[in-house]
């Protein structure tokens, strides 16, 4: 059963691989809008049996909404802080952050405060809401719920495994190096990724969400310096005119970090994007996972329709509007 099962998920993953090459992305130079709709569709073929199928006839909605939490943050208040955590607010003089910052959500509000907590980042708490929510749309049979909390947890899980998304310092601000945060996530990931491996085989159930997700934070926070050392000590080598180079977008040109400059990043971090990624794809195909056999494993057949509720529409469409027409995030940006 096992080995059938991988041959199974093998194949799929083989034909979406052949398919996905050859399609262009339409995103902006928002892992970026790219990098998150990449995880979500890649989760899908670690699932089983009784979830693929199901995962893979809705495959284009999870890819294209995986970014619909990135544009809620000029709708939402409150938006903002569920996508990182600065977990190094809270230690200095080489102390651990996470010796001192409580997991349990509870512990950490008594400890510093809620308005604290916020004002610094909630990504580790929100995943566990999330996979809150999706368990209660599988023991409820919501259509609608279970693919947008699908979508949706993707892109937390995501930001999750970033190392920017993890430190007061998410865009090189502190250390004058202001834009460090789309390089790594969105222009490496737009240039590099078709190399990368993302056969990372299948889905298991996680038996303590809680410490699953905070392993996955503190994965990330530990990347923190090696993302900012290295292009630190790359760019000393570099003039500004190789750094950079200019770019089409559309009908708009971009000034961008140069391909001769980012594969260099690349070779630095020693595969280390490739890695969070893979770490993304497969933590979120098995919370996704988990969160149907804690749902009660409902047969996803008997619940599947071919599109989402008007009433969705309508609201991913209100948030769409929100997005387009521009505006200031409400909350703390990180760029992309």
């Amino acid at each position: 059963m096992k080995r059938s099962l991988v041959l199974i998920t093998f194949l799929a993953f083989l034909f979406w691989s052949f398919t996905a090459k050859n399609e262009k992305s339409t995103t902006n130079n928002m892992w970026g809008f790219f990098g998150h709709k990449k995880i979500n569709r890649l989760a899908v073929f670690t699932l089983p049996p009784e979830m693929f199928s199901f995962y893979k006839e809705h495959i284009e909605f999870l890819t294209e909404h995986a970014v619909d939490p990135d544009k809620r943050r000029y709708a939402t208040e409150g938006e903002a802080p569920r996508h990182y955590i600065d977990i190094d607010h809270y230690a200095h003089g080489g102390v651990d952050p996470f010796t001192v910052m409580p997991q349990k959500w509870n512990e950490a509000v008594e400890k510093y405060t809620e308005d604290t907590i916020q004002a610094y980042g909630i990504v580790p708490w929100h995943v566990q809401v999330m996979v809150g929510r999706l368990t209660k749309a599988f023991k409820d049979q919501n259509f609608d719920k279970i693919l947008r909390y699908s979508a949706e947890l993707g892109h937390y899980v995501g930001d999750a495994c970033v190392p920017l998304h993890t430190t007061e310092n998410y865009n090189g601000q502190m250390t004058g190096q202001r834009g460090i945060h789309g390089f790594w996530e969105s222009r490496c990931v737009e240039l590099f990724s078709e190399d990368y491996d993302f056969f990372v085989g299948t889905a298991t159930y996680v038996e303590d969400l809680e410490n699953f997700v905070w392993k996955r934070v503190r994965e990330s926070h530990y990347a923190v310096d090696s993302v900012l050392n290295f292009e630190r000590k790359l760019t000393t080598a570099y003039p500004t005119d190789r750094k950079y180079a200019y770019d089409n977008r559309g009908n708009r040109t971009i000034k961008t970090y140069s391909r001769e400059f980012s594969k260099e990043y690349e070779t630095m971090l020693d595969g280390m994007i490739e890695r969070r990624m893979r770490t993304s794809v497969i933590s979120l195909g098995s919370l996704w996972y988990t969160a149907w056999l804690n749902g009660g494993k409902p047969d996803l057949n008997k619940i599947n329709q071919k599109d989402i509720s008007e009433e969705l529409k309508k609201e991913i469409e209100e948030e769409n509007k929100a997005f387009e027409q521009g505006g200031n995030i409400k909350g703390r940006s990180h760029d992309h």
